[in-house]
Protein backbone atom coordinates (compact mmCIF):
# COMPACT_ATOMS: atom_id res chain seq x y z
CA UNK A 1 0.00 0.00 0.00
CA UNK A 2 1.42 3.55 -1.25
CA UNK A 3 1.86 6.16 2.11
CA UNK A 4 -0.69 8.63 2.08
CA UNK A 5 -0.04 12.21 2.86
CA UNK A 6 -0.52 11.83 6.12
CA UNK A 7 2.75 9.11 6.02
CA UNK A 8 4.61 11.29 4.50
CA UNK A 9 4.34 14.42 6.74
CA UNK A 10 4.66 11.94 9.59
CA UNK A 11 7.81 10.76 8.36
CA UNK A 12 9.11 14.18 7.83
CA UNK A 13 8.26 14.66 11.40
CA UNK A 14 10.30 11.61 12.53
CA UNK A 15 13.46 13.22 10.54
CA UNK A 16 13.34 16.19 12.48
CA UNK A 17 12.69 14.71 15.95
CA UNK A 18 16.12 12.92 15.45
CA UNK A 19 17.78 16.09 15.27
CA UNK A 20 17.54 16.21 19.19
CA UNK A 21 18.66 12.45 20.33
CA UNK A 22 21.19 12.86 22.70
CA UNK A 23 20.00 16.82 23.65
CA UNK A 24 16.54 15.89 25.05
CA UNK A 25 16.39 13.42 27.26
CA UNK A 26 14.46 12.16 29.43
CA UNK A 27 12.16 14.30 27.64
CA UNK A 28 11.42 12.46 24.10
CA UNK A 29 12.09 12.98 20.92
CA UNK A 30 9.31 15.08 18.95
CA UNK A 31 8.96 15.93 15.33
CA UNK A 32 6.10 18.57 14.16
CA UNK A 33 5.29 19.82 10.78
CA UNK A 34 2.80 22.37 9.46
CA UNK A 35 0.93 21.46 6.47
CA UNK A 36 -1.12 24.51 4.89
CA UNK A 37 -3.01 23.08 1.31
CA UNK A 38 -0.55 21.37 -0.44
CA UNK A 39 2.93 23.80 1.27
CA UNK A 40 4.88 22.56 4.18
CA UNK A 41 4.32 26.18 5.93
CA UNK A 42 6.15 25.64 9.47
CA UNK A 43 8.77 22.84 10.82
CA UNK A 44 10.23 22.37 14.39
CA UNK A 45 11.31 20.06 17.04
CA UNK A 46 12.09 19.57 20.23
CA UNK A 47 15.75 20.31 20.12
CA UNK A 48 17.21 20.69 24.00
CA UNK A 49 15.74 19.97 27.40
CA UNK A 50 13.88 21.92 29.26
CA UNK A 51 13.66 24.09 25.55
CA UNK A 52 10.46 24.92 23.46
CA UNK A 53 8.71 22.02 22.30
CA UNK A 54 8.27 21.28 18.46
CA UNK A 55 4.83 22.35 18.21
CA UNK A 56 5.38 25.99 18.83
CA UNK A 57 8.67 26.02 16.87
CA UNK A 58 6.86 24.93 13.89
CA UNK A 59 3.61 27.20 14.76
CA UNK A 60 5.88 30.28 15.67
CA UNK A 61 7.50 29.41 11.24
CA UNK A 62 3.98 29.08 9.96
CA UNK A 63 3.08 32.25 11.35
CA UNK A 64 -0.71 33.11 10.09
CA UNK A 65 -0.46 30.33 7.67
CA UNK A 66 -0.81 28.07 10.34
CA UNK A 67 -5.13 29.13 10.37
CA UNK A 68 -7.11 26.64 8.56
CA UNK A 69 -3.33 24.41 8.45
CA UNK A 70 -2.90 20.77 9.17
CA UNK A 71 -0.57 20.28 12.36
CA UNK A 72 1.76 16.92 12.45
CA UNK A 73 3.10 15.99 15.27
CA UNK A 74 5.12 12.67 16.28
CA UNK A 75 3.87 12.67 19.91
CA UNK A 76 0.19 13.97 21.05
CA UNK A 77 0.25 17.43 21.96
CA UNK A 78 0.65 18.11 25.70
CA UNK A 79 -1.99 20.00 27.78
CA UNK A 80 0.33 20.68 30.98
CA UNK A 81 2.40 23.51 32.15
CA UNK A 82 5.64 22.58 32.83
CA UNK A 83 9.21 23.99 31.82
CA UNK A 84 7.24 25.04 28.93
CA UNK A 85 3.21 26.25 28.50
CA UNK A 86 1.12 23.85 26.93
CA UNK A 87 1.10 22.54 23.53
CA UNK A 88 -2.39 22.61 22.98
CA UNK A 89 -3.08 26.17 23.86
CA UNK A 90 -0.36 27.34 21.18
CA UNK A 91 -2.45 24.63 18.90
CA UNK A 92 -5.63 26.16 19.09
CA UNK A 93 -4.39 29.95 19.73
CA UNK A 94 -2.95 29.06 15.92
CA UNK A 95 -5.88 28.53 14.42
CA UNK A 96 -5.37 25.36 13.03
CA UNK A 97 -7.95 22.96 11.90
CA UNK A 98 -6.68 19.31 11.86
CA UNK A 99 -3.92 17.73 14.10
CA UNK A 100 -2.45 14.61 13.19
CA UNK A 101 -0.46 12.47 15.95
CA UNK A 102 1.24 9.59 15.92
CA UNK A 103 0.89 8.20 19.33
CA UNK A 104 -0.51 8.82 22.31
CA UNK A 105 1.60 10.21 25.38
CA UNK A 106 2.27 7.79 28.19
CA UNK A 107 3.43 10.54 30.77
CA UNK A 108 0.02 11.07 33.03
CA UNK A 109 0.86 14.72 33.59
CA UNK A 110 0.77 15.08 29.53
CA UNK A 111 -1.63 12.78 28.32
CA UNK A 112 -4.92 13.68 27.12
CA UNK A 113 -3.92 16.44 24.96
CA UNK A 114 -6.05 14.97 21.82
CA UNK A 115 -9.19 15.12 24.32
CA UNK A 116 -8.45 18.96 24.88
CA UNK A 117 -8.36 19.59 21.08
CA UNK A 118 -11.40 18.11 20.38
CA UNK A 119 -13.13 19.98 22.51
CA UNK A 120 -11.66 23.14 21.00
CA UNK A 121 -13.21 22.05 17.64
CA UNK A 122 -10.38 20.56 15.74
CA UNK A 123 -10.07 17.43 14.01
CA UNK A 124 -7.94 14.61 15.55
CA UNK A 125 -6.86 11.79 14.31
CA UNK A 126 -4.10 9.78 16.61
CA UNK A 127 -2.64 6.83 16.47
CA UNK A 128 -1.25 6.85 12.90
CA UNK A 129 1.90 5.42 12.36
CA UNK A 130 1.93 4.32 16.03
CA UNK A 131 4.65 1.68 16.27
CA UNK A 132 7.18 3.59 14.07
CA UNK A 133 6.58 6.49 16.76
CA UNK A 134 7.15 3.98 19.91
CA UNK A 135 10.19 2.23 18.20
CA UNK A 136 11.94 6.09 18.15
CA UNK A 137 11.04 7.10 21.16
CA UNK A 138 11.90 3.27 22.99
CA UNK A 139 13.92 4.42 25.45
CA UNK A 140 11.31 7.16 27.28
CA UNK A 141 8.54 4.79 26.70
CA UNK A 142 10.28 2.45 29.24
CA UNK A 143 11.37 5.18 31.75
CA UNK A 144 7.92 6.01 31.92
CA UNK A 145 6.56 2.38 31.86
CA UNK A 146 8.89 1.03 33.62
CA UNK A 147 10.65 3.48 35.58
CA UNK A 148 14.16 2.40 34.10
CA UNK A 149 16.48 3.14 31.65
CA UNK A 150 16.92 1.78 28.27
CA UNK A 151 19.94 -1.22 27.93
CA UNK A 152 22.08 -0.42 25.51
CA UNK A 153 24.67 -3.67 25.17
CA UNK A 154 27.72 -3.08 23.14
CA UNK A 155 31.18 -5.69 22.45
CA UNK A 156 33.38 -6.05 20.20
CA UNK A 157 34.07 -9.56 18.84
CA UNK A 158 36.64 -11.59 16.78
CA UNK A 159 34.45 -13.83 13.74
CA UNK A 160 34.77 -16.32 15.74
CA UNK A 161 32.93 -14.88 18.54
CA UNK A 162 35.50 -13.84 20.78
CA UNK A 163 36.21 -10.76 22.94
CA UNK A 164 39.41 -11.59 24.27
CA UNK A 165 42.39 -14.01 23.61
CA UNK A 166 42.64 -17.05 26.36
CA UNK A 167 45.67 -14.37 27.68
CA UNK A 168 42.46 -11.55 28.43
CA UNK A 169 43.95 -8.97 25.72
CA UNK A 170 41.65 -7.13 23.89
CA UNK A 171 42.82 -4.13 22.09
CA UNK A 172 42.33 -4.30 19.79
CA UNK A 173 39.43 -6.24 17.99
CA UNK A 174 38.06 -3.57 16.42
CA UNK A 175 38.97 -1.03 14.11
CA UNK A 176 39.53 2.54 14.83
CA UNK A 177 36.15 3.67 12.57
CA UNK A 178 34.22 0.97 15.11
CA UNK A 179 35.95 2.72 17.63
CA UNK A 180 35.34 5.59 16.55
CA UNK A 181 31.56 5.16 16.63
CA UNK A 182 31.62 3.70 19.94
CA UNK A 183 32.70 7.23 21.15
CA UNK A 184 29.78 8.49 19.18
CA UNK A 185 27.57 6.09 21.33
CA UNK A 186 29.08 7.30 24.46
CA UNK A 187 28.47 11.02 23.39
CA UNK A 188 24.60 10.79 23.39
CA UNK A 189 23.62 8.31 26.68
CA UNK A 190 23.31 9.19 30.27
CA UNK A 191 25.45 6.24 31.86
CA UNK A 192 28.24 3.95 30.62
CA UNK A 193 28.11 0.87 32.40
CA UNK A 194 31.14 -1.54 32.66
CA UNK A 195 31.92 -4.44 35.55
CA UNK A 196 34.92 -4.60 38.09
CA UNK A 197 36.51 -7.26 36.19
CA UNK A 198 36.50 -4.79 32.86
CA UNK A 199 37.95 -1.96 34.73
CA UNK A 200 40.40 -3.61 36.06
CA UNK A 201 42.14 -5.33 33.20
CA UNK A 202 41.24 -2.73 30.92
CA UNK A 203 41.27 0.22 33.22
CA UNK A 204 39.36 2.51 30.88
CA UNK A 205 38.10 6.20 30.55
CA UNK A 206 34.45 5.30 29.59
CA UNK A 207 34.51 9.18 27.94
CA UNK A 208 33.41 10.69 24.61
CA UNK A 209 36.25 11.71 22.67
CA UNK A 210 35.93 13.98 21.17
CA UNK A 211 32.69 14.76 24.21
CA UNK A 212 29.46 14.07 22.51
CA UNK A 213 25.88 15.88 23.84
CA UNK A 214 26.07 14.83 26.72
CA UNK A 215 28.49 13.84 29.99
CA UNK A 216 27.76 10.52 30.67
CA UNK A 217 27.85 8.72 34.59
CA UNK A 218 30.48 6.21 34.22
CA UNK A 219 28.80 3.22 36.41
CA UNK A 220 31.34 0.22 37.72
CA UNK A 221 29.76 -2.52 38.82
CA UNK A 222 31.92 -3.53 41.45
CA UNK A 223 30.33 -5.44 44.78
CA UNK A 224 33.55 -5.45 46.72
CA UNK A 225 34.53 -1.92 46.05
CA UNK A 226 37.83 -3.05 44.19
CA UNK A 227 38.17 -0.02 41.61
CA UNK A 228 41.80 1.06 42.78
CA UNK A 229 41.83 4.88 43.38
CA UNK A 230 44.65 5.14 40.71
CA UNK A 231 42.85 4.00 38.28
CA UNK A 232 41.33 6.29 35.98
CA UNK A 233 38.39 6.40 36.03
CA UNK A 234 38.83 7.29 39.43
CA UNK A 235 41.62 10.09 38.84
CA UNK A 236 39.15 11.56 36.41
CA UNK A 237 36.30 11.45 38.51
CA UNK A 238 35.98 15.28 39.50
CA UNK A 239 36.17 15.41 35.53
CA UNK A 240 32.98 13.33 34.80
CA UNK A 241 31.00 11.59 37.39
CA UNK A 242 32.04 8.03 38.15
CA UNK A 243 29.62 5.92 40.22
CA UNK A 244 30.52 2.69 41.60
CA UNK A 245 28.00 -0.04 42.91
CA UNK A 246 28.93 -1.62 45.82
CA UNK A 247 27.21 -4.89 47.76
CA UNK A 248 27.11 -4.89 51.52
CA UNK A 249 30.57 -6.80 51.26
CA UNK A 250 32.13 -3.84 50.14
CA UNK A 251 34.78 -2.97 52.80
CA UNK A 252 33.76 0.51 54.45
CA UNK A 253 37.37 1.37 54.08
CA UNK A 254 37.66 1.11 50.16
CA UNK A 255 34.60 3.17 49.91
CA UNK A 256 35.70 5.92 51.73
CA UNK A 257 38.84 5.69 49.56
CA UNK A 258 37.14 6.19 46.44
CA UNK A 259 34.90 8.79 47.53
CA UNK A 260 37.99 10.83 48.35
CA UNK A 261 38.96 10.10 45.20
CA UNK A 262 35.74 11.79 43.58
CA UNK A 263 33.95 8.87 43.27
CA UNK A 264 29.94 8.60 44.49
CA UNK A 265 29.51 5.22 45.70
CA UNK A 266 26.17 3.81 45.84
CA UNK A 267 25.57 0.43 48.09
CA UNK A 268 22.90 -2.11 48.20
CA UNK A 269 22.25 -4.35 50.63
CA UNK A 270 21.05 -7.10 48.62
CA UNK A 271 22.28 -10.15 49.14
CA UNK A 272 21.75 -11.15 45.55
CA UNK A 273 24.03 -9.89 42.94
CA UNK A 274 20.73 -10.62 40.22
CA UNK A 275 19.52 -8.16 43.26
CA UNK A 276 21.36 -5.94 43.21
CA UNK A 277 21.49 -5.28 39.81
CA UNK A 278 17.91 -4.96 39.26
CA UNK A 279 17.78 -2.49 42.27
CA UNK A 280 21.04 -0.18 40.52
CA UNK A 281 18.72 -0.01 37.40
CA UNK A 282 15.82 1.37 39.54
CA UNK A 283 18.24 3.77 41.46
CA UNK A 284 19.14 4.68 37.36
CA UNK A 285 15.60 5.21 36.25
CA UNK A 286 15.03 7.81 39.82
CA UNK A 287 17.92 9.23 38.28
CA UNK A 288 16.16 10.05 35.05
CA UNK A 289 18.86 8.21 32.67
CA UNK A 290 17.03 7.61 29.67
CA UNK A 291 19.96 5.35 27.80
CA UNK A 292 22.66 3.57 29.67
CA UNK A 293 25.40 1.96 27.55
CA UNK A 294 26.51 -1.40 28.93
CA UNK A 295 30.30 -1.85 27.31
CA UNK A 296 30.95 -5.52 29.46
CA UNK A 297 32.36 -7.34 30.46
CA UNK A 298 31.22 -10.99 29.61
CA UNK A 299 29.97 -11.64 33.03
CA UNK A 300 28.02 -8.24 33.53
CA UNK A 301 26.26 -8.60 29.87
CA UNK A 302 25.69 -12.07 30.68
CA UNK A 303 23.69 -11.39 33.79
CA UNK A 304 22.05 -8.39 32.16
CA UNK A 305 20.97 -10.97 29.24
CA UNK A 306 19.72 -13.68 31.96
CA UNK A 307 17.79 -11.31 33.74
CA UNK A 308 15.97 -9.83 30.47
CA UNK A 309 17.13 -6.41 31.18
CA UNK A 310 19.06 -5.78 27.68
CA UNK A 311 16.87 -3.64 25.17
CA UNK A 312 19.48 -2.85 22.33
CA UNK A 313 22.72 -4.69 21.02
CA UNK A 314 24.92 -2.86 18.37
CA UNK A 315 27.94 -5.55 17.77
CA UNK A 316 31.04 -4.61 15.80
CA UNK A 317 31.99 -7.68 14.32
CA UNK A 318 35.78 -7.64 13.04
CA UNK A 319 37.30 -10.15 10.02
CA UNK A 320 40.21 -11.76 12.25
CA UNK A 321 39.83 -15.13 14.28
CA UNK A 322 41.20 -16.01 17.97
CA UNK A 323 40.39 -19.10 18.63
CA UNK A 324 40.73 -21.55 21.99
CA UNK A 325 38.29 -22.73 23.70
CA UNK A 326 39.48 -20.23 26.92
CA UNK A 327 39.03 -17.60 25.14
CA UNK A 328 36.01 -15.65 25.88
CA UNK A 329 32.46 -14.29 24.40
CA UNK A 330 30.88 -11.36 24.76
CA UNK A 331 28.00 -13.14 27.11
CA UNK A 332 28.88 -14.82 29.98
CA UNK A 333 25.95 -16.05 32.49
CA UNK A 334 23.01 -19.41 31.97
CA UNK A 335 22.18 -18.28 28.46
CA UNK A 336 18.50 -19.86 27.06
CA UNK A 337 18.03 -23.59 27.20
CA UNK A 338 16.80 -23.82 23.47
CA UNK A 339 16.77 -22.71 20.54
CA UNK A 340 13.56 -21.70 20.42
CA UNK A 341 13.80 -19.10 23.59
CA UNK A 342 16.90 -17.72 21.75
CA UNK A 343 16.61 -13.73 21.41
CA UNK A 344 17.03 -12.08 18.28
CA UNK A 345 17.88 -8.53 16.87
CA UNK A 346 14.53 -6.95 15.25
CA UNK A 347 14.80 -3.96 12.60
CA UNK A 348 18.62 -4.94 12.21
CA UNK A 349 20.81 -2.88 10.40
CA UNK A 350 24.32 -3.87 9.13
CA UNK A 351 26.87 -1.22 8.24
CA UNK A 352 30.33 -2.05 7.28
CA UNK A 353 33.35 0.07 8.87
CA UNK A 354 36.80 0.01 6.97
CA UNK A 355 36.29 -3.90 6.70
CA UNK A 356 34.12 -4.68 10.42
CA UNK A 357 30.63 -5.41 10.39
CA UNK A 358 28.70 -2.99 12.81
CA UNK A 359 25.22 -4.85 13.45
CA UNK A 360 22.67 -3.06 15.61
CA UNK A 361 19.20 -3.04 16.82
CA UNK A 362 16.62 -3.85 19.63
CA UNK A 363 16.61 -7.08 20.70
CA UNK A 364 13.40 -9.43 20.94
CA UNK A 365 11.51 -10.25 24.30
CA UNK A 366 11.52 -13.68 25.17
CA UNK A 367 8.42 -15.41 25.14
CA UNK A 368 7.64 -15.64 28.83
CA UNK A 369 8.11 -11.86 28.59
CA UNK A 370 5.43 -10.87 26.77
CA UNK A 371 6.21 -10.83 23.15
CA UNK A 372 8.64 -8.01 21.69
CA UNK A 373 9.76 -4.69 22.73
CA UNK A 374 9.06 -1.64 20.78
CA UNK A 375 11.06 -1.53 17.70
Amino acid sequence: MPPTPDDQMLRLAFMLAEKGRGLVEPNPLVGCVVVHGDEIVGEGWHAFFGGPHAEVVALKNAGARAAGATVYVTLEPCRHQGKTPPCTQAIIDSGAARVVAAVADPCQTAAGGAVVLRQAGLDVELGVMEQEAKRQNAPFFKLIAHHRPWVIAKWAMSLDGKIATRTGESRWISNAASRRRVHELRGRVDGIMVGSGTAQADDPLLTARPPGLRTATRIVVDSRASLSPQSRLAATAREAPVLVAVGPAAEQEKCRKLEQAGCEVWRCGAAEQSDRLAALLDELGRRKMTNVLVEGGGSLLGSLFDQNEIDEVHAFIAPRIIGGAEAIGPLAGRGVEAMNFARHITDVAWEQLDGDLYLHGPISRPPEAGGETPG
